[in-house]
């Protein structure tokens, strides 16, 4: 037991001498360790030689610099005399020198021991209270799996004395795996710090008004026909009523007053004599006058005509009269110049 005593602290300094002395982010996640030990009993106990045992201990980081762990351990001799057993059940503080991937520490721990000697079947045992200090190391495996090594020493105080014995000190070196529950956090981005240069904002480009929008071009005005049917009854110069297209003209002629020597032109269709056909057209030219008159407009921008039966629309070869009455039609008209009230021409 002393040769494994001088290697273990061999190893333990070796290793802090590699540690990072510096504390990095750690895993606070609880880890299980099954363990294997070997164990160096006072020579109080009767037992001349080392004993082996397993155990099992629970884990976890509960900041940068501190690991508590606590559980069970059990050793025993066999095939010698007398039979010595000891079972702890303790919890230790680790003082971490490092988080690195190789975290030496040192621990300080207390507990519960139990003690049996059997001298060939007459066997006595006590359950006394211990303190223990001791090194150790742990080494990372992967994310969730480090090794760990530590030896210590525990001192047990005897209250009934029931060994003969009134106080014990045994060494411990244990090797143990710890499992991880959780994998640690992946580590935070920081963004490097970025200096955005100094951008001047340009002067304001100076401010030019729009050019004011062209005026529009003056209105020119169409020969605008209304057909006689849609004024008049068959061989009449008095106009039917209402007239919403005669309004509709009148409203156009009010609104430009500068439109003047507007020639409203009477037209009939062939039927007839020449002269009754050109006094029907007068009339009727006259009867449309006399109408925008009434409306607003002044009478000297009017001038009245009838043409009777000339520049006619078109023609027709009807034999009955009342289909060449109805094919005549569109020779049947007066015409409005220089109006429109249906669209303006740029």
């Amino acid at each position: 037991m002393k040769h494994l005593t001088h290697i273990a602290l061999a190893v333990t300094v070796l290793t802090c001498g590699f540690a990072q002395a510096q504390m990095t982010d750690f895993n606070p996640s609880w880890y299980i360790s099954p363990s294997v030990n070997v164990s160096q009993p006072d020579n109080q106990m009767g037992a001349d030689r080392n004993t082996n045992g397993i155990g099992l201990r629970m884990g976890k980081p509960i900041s940068p610099a501190w690991d508590i762990q606590f559980g069970l351990t059990g050793t025993r001799t066999s095939d010698t005399i007398p039979r010595y057993r000891q079972t702890t059940f303790g919890i230790d503080g680790l003082y971490m020198l490092s988080r690195g991937n190789v975290r030496p520490f040192l621990l300080l721990g207390t507990g519960v021991q139990y003690d049996e000697i059997d001298w060939q079947g007459a066997s006595t045992n006590q359950t006394s209270p211990f303190l223990g200090a001791g090194v150790g190391v742990q080494v990372g495996l992967s994310d969730q799996w480090a090794l760990q090594a530590d030896l210590r020493r525990n001192h047990g105080f005897r209250e009934g004395n029931n060994l003969g014995v009134d106080s014990s000190n045994s060494n411990y070196f244990t090797v143990s795996l710890n499992y991880t529950f959780d994998k640690p956090a992946a580590p935070r981005y920081v963004a490097p710090l970025v200096t955005m240069p100094v951008v001047t904002a340009p002067a304001p480009a100076p401010y030019v008004a729009p050019p004011p929008p062209a005026a529009p071009p003056p209105p020119r005005f169409e020969r605008y026909t209304l057909s006689a049917t849609e004024l008049f009854a068959f061989d009449s110069s008095v106009l039917r009523m209402p007239q919403p297209k005669l309004d509709e003209m009148a409203s156009a002629l009010a609104a430009n007053r500068d439109v003047s020597n507007v020639t409203i032109t009477g037209y009939t269709d062939r039927l007839g004599s020449n002269k009754y056909n050109q006094s029907l057209s007068e009339r009727r030219a006259m009867s449309v006058k006399s109408y925008l008159v009434s409306k607003g407009l002044d009478s000297s921008r009017l001038n009245a005509v009838g043409k009777g039966e000339a520049d006619p629309v078109v023609v027709c070869k009807e034999t009955k009269r009342a289909a060449l009455i109805e094919c005549l039609e569109p020779n049947r008209r007066v015409v409005i110049d220089q109006v429109t009230v249906q669209r303006r021409v740029p």
